[in-house]
C-alpha cells in the first residue's frame, strides 16, 4: 500500500520531527517553483531519480541551483557507469509519487530499502529544507537534522556529495541507518 500525503505528515508528527507546509499550484519545475514559492526560507531542493547500469536506484535531493553533471555524477556517488532517469513507473512503485512531484520524502514508501539516497553538500549549509509532501501542490520546510532523521526512520542510509559542476569528486559524509 502507497502511503499518502497525510500517511507522510502522520509519521512526522508520531516522531517528533515538526514541519511547516504551504499549499500551492502544482509545480513541475524549478523555475515554476522559483515564482511562486513566495516567502519560503530555506533551501529548496530540486530531486533526480535515477539509474545506473546495474539497475540501482538512485534518489538525487540538491539545491535546486546546483548544477549536476549526469556524465560524471556516477564517479561522486559510487555508481556503477554512467546515469540515466529512472521510469515513471519505477518512480510510482519505489516513491509512491508521479513524475513532477519527486521529493525526499518518497523514500516513506520504498519499505524494502531499494532507493539509495544522495544528499548536495549544498543542502548541509542551512538549518531548513523544503521538499514537497509527495505531490506537488505543497511545499513542506523540515530542519536539515530532522530530514536526516527521517531517512534513518524509513531506513535508508543517505550519502552526502558535492553535486555541483566542477566540485572535488570526494564523497564527504555516509550516515548508515
Amino acid at each position: 500500500m502507497t502511503l499518502t500525503r497525510d500517511d507522510l505528515m502522520a509519521t512526522l508528527a508520531a516522531n517528533q520531527i515538526p514541519v511547516t507546509t504551504v499549499e500551492h499550484p502544482p509545480l513541475f519545475t524549478v523555475e515554476e517553483s522559483q515564482g511562486l514559492r513566495g516567502e519560503i526560507a530555506g533551501a529548496h531542493t530540486k530531486n533526480l531519480f535515477l539509474k545506473d547500469k546495474k539497475g540501482t536506484i538512485f534518489l538525487v535531493v540538491a539545491e535546486e541551483e546546483t548544477v549536476v553533471d549526469l556524465k560524471q555524477l556516477h564517479r561522486r556517488i559510487g555508481a556503477s557507469g554512467r546515469l540515466s532517469f529512472a521510469s515513471g513507473e519505477k518512480m510510482r512503485e519505489l516513491l509512491g509519487v508521479e513524475p513532477g512531484s519527486v521529493t525526499a520524502f518518497g523514500v516513506i514508501n520504498d519499505r524494502d530499502g531499494v532507493v539509495r539516497v544522495v544528499l548536495d553538500e549544498q543542502l548541509t549549509t542551512y538549518d531548513i529544507v523544503n521538499c514537497h509532501p509527495l505531490t506537488n501542490t505543497a511545499t513542506t520546510s523540515i530542519a536539515l537534522a530532522d530530514l536526516k532523521r527521517f531517512f534513518h526512520l524509513t531506513g535508508h542510509e543517505f550519502l552526502v556529495a558535492p553535486l555541483a559542476e566542477g566540485a572535488d569528486d570526494q564523497q564527504d559524509e555516509t550516515s548508515a541507518a
